[in-house]
């Protein structure tokens, strides 16, 4: 063999770098991915029944370290703010007519027995005017379940499960077979 075929041959050299574009398939996929989860998150932190509830929280927080000494006035306030929110919530056609225990017992069935006895009953009264008993005890106590009322109200509403009807068949043929039938 000739060694100077070798040194005929040109240098060894790298193949190029690869460019930046177009990103392979993987890149692609997790751009998508992204976006659609920053969408999914926007759409989910912008829907409405979120929205009003963060309002409606922060709302009882600003009445909570706003009226420590009035209970008469934070029992108004918190009155004032559970009907304007299920004003919105459930519509006035449900809402705007409820008063006294009816209103109680609206409360109470979408806030899991929050409302339920004396805990209810000291709220209305006092939001009226009457004399508070136990003052303390019953502003710390509607606070919660003013806050609990906002929280389980806002979630979407169950559907009670659909009862499959039994369908009868429309042949004659088939009604004389089953047991029962004509004859």
């Amino acid at each position: 063999m000739n060694d100077s075929w070798l040194d005929q041959l040109s240098p060894e050299h790298a193949p190029p770098a690869p460019g930046w574009w177009p990103p392979a398939p993987g890149w692609w996929l997790l751009a998508f991915l992204s976006l659609a989860l920053a969408i999914t998150a926007f759409m989910v932190w912008r829907h409405p029944r979120r929205r009003l509830r963060r309002a409606t929280l922060r709302e009882l927080n600003r009445i909570r370290t706003r009226s420590d000494a009035d209970v008469t006035a934070a029992a108004q306030a918190i009155q004032n703010l559970l009907r304007r929110y299920a004003l919105a919530m459930f519509g006035a056609e449900r809402v705007a007519r409820l008063q006294g225990t009816a209103w109680l017992q609206f409360l109470d069935e979408h806030s899991g027995g929050a409302f339920a006895g004396d805990r209810g009953e000291s709220l209305l009264s006092s939001s009226y005017g009457a004399a508070a008993r136990g003052a303390a005890a019953d502003t710390a106590a509607w606070f919660a379940a003013a806050e609990q009322f906002v929280r389980r109200a806002a979630r979407k509403p169950r559907r009670a499960p659909r009862r499959k009807r039994a369908v009868r068949a429309a042949d004659p043929a088939a009604d004389a077979a089953a047991p029962g039938g004509s004859s």
